[in-house]
């Protein structure tokens, strides 16, 4: 087929131990998935879980072992950092069981979803889609992905994140309101979740700004460390 121009190229995301490459095909993220966090932000108790996406090409993408470079972006003074779990999915499915979910689970990643705080939060005062504080170009660092049976008992992981050497964000993915395989089950009754999808499964409390020549430290206990810096 001929094209009008050159079609991008795939997105993919390096797999610890395997030389090809995850390619992937939709990005989700929950929303205040940690009750701490939650409160941070204003609200409290379990609410149904939201979901919001960001475009594959907003990932940067960080090889093991070196430090990622983000842009500081454009229309913002007040950028975020949230340290995340990353779910790789790897079979497909639609309205999957909670106790069926590991099955469609190829591996984990240690992710960071980056927040222009500021545009965020006029768009939800103005009542209208924050798409613009959330899915900004090189918001969604990543670091290589572990398959599912290298990664541990992930959902008991410690999770955290320093910020120029000092802690900022410090939990458990047990802390989770809503589980990877609950998530994954409310995720797959709305959308149909097909392999190279990503979940970014939500921040623990500790959210804050970051500006530019930080240098951010993200890791999940069994996943590696990722490293990237605010340019």
């Amino acid at each position: 087929m001929d094209y009008l121009f050159s079609p991008p190229a795939p997105v993919t995301v390096p797999v610890n131990g395997e030389s090809r490459a995850f390619p992937v095909h939709r990005i989700y993220c929950v929303g205040r998935n940690y009750e701490d966090h939650a409160k941070e932000m204003g609200f409290t108790g379990r609410e149904p879980p939201f979901f919001f996406l960001k475009p594959a090409d907003t990932l940067v993408v960080v090889p093991n072992g070196q430090t990622g470079t983000m842009p500081y972006p454009s229309l913002t003074s007040n950028l975020h950092h949230e340290i995340e779990l990353v779910v790789a999915i790897g079979v497909g499915g639609k309205n999957i069981r909670a106790a069926d979910a590991v099955k469609h689970i190829y591996g984990y990643a240690v992710g960071l979803d980056m927040t222009r705080r500021d545009l965020q939060n006029d768009m939800k005062k103005q009542g209208r889609p924050w798409c613009i504080g959330k899915g900004f170009d090189h918001s969604a660092p990543i670091g290589p992905i572990t398959p599912l049976a290298q990664a541990g008992d992930v959902n008991n992981a410690e999770i955290s994140l320093q910020v120029n050497g000092a802690d900022r964000q410090r939990s458990n993915v047990a802390k989770l309101i809503w589980n990877v395989a609950e998530t994954i089950e409310h995720l797959s009754a709305a959308w149909e979740l097909q392999p190279g999808d990503l979940i970014y499964t939500g921040t623990p409390e500790g959210v804050a700004a970051v500006v530019q020549g930080d240098t951010l430290v993200g890791t999940v206990a069994g996943l590696g460390t990722l490293s990237v810096q605010i340019a």
